[in-house]
């Protein structure tokens, strides 16, 4: 059994009261598919996204970057990533999922994760946040080594994930066990409108809504997400309503 222990809470800014909600929403998956970069930036520009995540080892990477650099309102972070792709440093395959990847040999984990940051740090994007590709980085011996690679790179903000208000059975008894509070994990690839706004509910201090848009994404049929339903979602006015109607304040990881 894995076991996920709580990190350190992060530091609550000074100008923040007991009383206020804040929410991230942050599209992952960029760079791996042209599809799941162009649905992350139309959410961001006709909708609620603020911030995403780029895979620098992705395919799509150079494609990424190019449009990224055009919106400069959408705050970029680095989706490290450790399986299903191909490794920086040696070229080759990584592990298929979480599972393969816990019993494999992988190397040298810094050295490679280093890479990443420092690719995406080259191409001239700003990056403000950190999480990972299957949450691999909540593993506790990797959380350390992310967050110490936060401090040493400058980046304030590393996701925490546990979430809330999920449905799925057993993937929701193993993420909101962990610490942090996010929503939309559990449900990755299958949310709707009306599922955002139930979700808006959960929504506490710092709140992030993990999301994954795209517009014809030619490649991982194997995942079985609704990326176009996540775009549509993501832009609906009834979800920017609902957010208005609560209270809760859209910002990016920066403003943490």
């Amino acid at each position: 059994m894995m076991h996920i222990f709580a990190p350190p809470r992060p530091r609550v800014p000074r100008y923040a009261r007991d009383d206020m909600k804040r929410l991230i929403v942050t599209a992952d998956d960029v760079a791996l598919d042209r599809g799941m970069t162009a649905g992350a930036i139309e959410a961001h520009r006709r909708g609620i996204v603020t911030a995403c995540s780029i895979v620098a080892n992705g395919r799509e990477f150079d494609d990424a970057v190019a449009r990224l650099l055009e919106v400069p309102a959408l705050e970029v972070g680095v989706h490290l990533t450790l399986v299903e792709e191909r490794a920086l440093t040696t070229g080759e395959t990584m592990p298929r999922d979480w599972k393969r990847f816990l019993l494999s040999r992988f190397g040298d984990i810094e050295g490679e994760l280093r890479l990443q940051i420092e690719r995406v740090l080259a191409s001239g994007i700003r990056v403000t946040h950190l999480n990972s590709h299957q949450h691999l980085h909540m593993l506790p011996s990797l959380y350390k080594l992310v967050s110490r690679l936060a401090a040493e790179y400058g980046i304030g903000y590393v996701r925490r994930v546990g979430d809330r208000g999920g449905r799925f059975g057993v993937r929701k008894l193993i993420f909101s066990a962990m610490p942090g509070r996010t929503i939309g994990v559990v449900e990755a690839g299958h949310l709707s409108a009306e599922r955002i706004i139930d979700l808006l509910d959960c929504v506490g201090d710092v709140t992030e809504l993990v999301a994954h848009p795209g517009v014809n994404v030619s490649g991982y049929a194997h995942w079985n997400y609704e990326w176009e339903r996540e775009t549509k979602a993501l832009c609906d006015p009834s979800v920017r309503d609902a957010i208005a109607a609560r209270g809760i304040e859209l910002i990016g990881p920066s403003h943490v």
